[in-house]
């Protein structure tokens, strides 16, 4: 980078970028305070906490955490002034690094983030003002409640209901009589139709909720369109991610379930059932009528037929092609799927078939185009 460069850069501000300003610099009694971790005897707990890092970049005055034995020879060279952590990590922290003990290291970490960074646990509004933004089209039977924001751009129909401490982000669209509860944020670019919406909720930029689902009447003489009439009804602390679409029910709802993460760009079909704090991870394909229950965990690219039930607290391995009901608790992989053991059993078998095609000396005799064995080469 050239000297000129360099100056340019100063002089917009760009030298450190700080996208989340931390409101508060703790010492580490008050770290202990909100995640319960313990400190070792005769630890000095009016260290001040300024910032968070990983442990390979840490510094005094940064909060790390270790909750993963893989990058466990990163710790004797941080650092940071405290390192959450497990109990068996703790003789491993170097000196000048308090070893905060925690059974959950990761958690007690996002409990300290959260306290220092507040801003960043939902996406606040891009134009930076309170209430309704210029440029932003507000039906006048729309009902907006105190402290709802509206970015630029945005689109909120008539009979629409807004609730206190929401934020709709630019551009997005809000259709007619749309109920969005209180302390959602609608990220930018997102729609929502026909749907009902708790608390709390969070769709990030270019989700798509309650549009058409897929469904015609197949024949001979062409696709015939079903109107779909049902809704979408998204329970509180939902989150769905970006570019991810839930479509409205054809003839009853769609619904999420309380507490359900969902990655971005997911698809969900019309009807599906999604119980309580499940996780969905990307590019997950759930087809129309599919329930799952409570708990169920999909890992990236699962594809799941119409009209399944997949049982509370299922985990279905990523990429898995899942064609058949999953009883309660099962632990499924593959394409088709099928339970973990007999995947990997299967895997085992052709490895041992493909060790003796080795042994045998592989591909030496072939088949000839016309039924016999190749002759073998002397």
């Amino acid at each position: 980078m050239d000297a000129r460069h360099s100056e340019g850069r100063k002089a917009l501000g760009m030298t450190h970028p700080t996208f989340f300003k931390r409101v508060d610099a703790p010492d580490l009694g008050e770290i202990i305070a909100w995640t319960g971790a313990r400190a070792p005897e005769g630890a000095d707990l009016s260290i001040r906490i300024r910032g968070v890092a990983p442990l390979e970049s840490a510094r005094p005055g940064d909060l790390a955490f270790l909750d993963n034995a893989k990058y466990a020879a990163v710790l004797h060279q941080t650092r940071a002034s405290a390192c959450l952590l497990t109990k068996h990590f703790a003789d491993k922290t170097p000196p000048g690094t308090v070893a905060l003990i925690a059974a959950d290291p990761y958690r007690a970490f996002a409990t300290a983030l959260a306290r220092l960074y507040p801003d960043s646990l939902r996406p606040g509004a891009m134009f930076g003002a309170n209430g309704v933004s210029p440029g932003a089209y507000i039906h006048p039977v729309a009902r907006l409640e105190d402290g709802a924001i509206v970015d630029p751009g945005a689109v909120i129909g008539p009979g629409a209901v807004i609730g206190a401490g929401s934020v709709i982000g630019a551009n997005a669209v809000v259709g007619p009589d749309v109920r969005i509860g209180r302390n959602c944020s609608i990220g930018a670019n997102a729609s929502v139709q026909h749907a009902l919406i708790g608390d709390n909720v969070i769709l990030h930029p270019g989700v798509r909720i309650g549009q058409d689902g897929f469904g015609f009447a197949m024949g001979p003489g062409g696709h015939q369109k079903v109107p779909q009439i049902g809704r979408v009804i998204i329970q509180d602390h939902v989150e769905i991610g970006a570019n991810s679409a839930v479509d409205r029910g054809a003839n009853r709802d769609t619904i999420v379930g309380e507490g359900t993460k969902i990655d971005n760009l997911v698809q969900i079909g019309h009807n599906v059932i999604i119980g309580r704090h499940c996780v969905i991870v990307s590019q997950v394909g759930i087809a129309g009528s599919v329930e799952l229950g409570d708990f169920v965990a999909l890992g990236g690219q699962v594809g799941i037929a119409g009209h399944l039930k997949i049982g509370t607290g299922a985990q279905i391995a990523a990429q898995s092609g899942v064609i058949s009901d999953v009883p309660p608790g099962a632990r499924w992989g593959g394409a088709p799927a099928m339970p973990m053991r007999d995947f990997f059993r299967r895997m085992i078998e052709l490895d041992k078939l493909a060790a003796r095609a080795n042994e045998s000396g592989g591909g030496r005799r072939r088949w000839s185009e016309g039924g016999e064995p190749a002759p073998k080469k002397e």
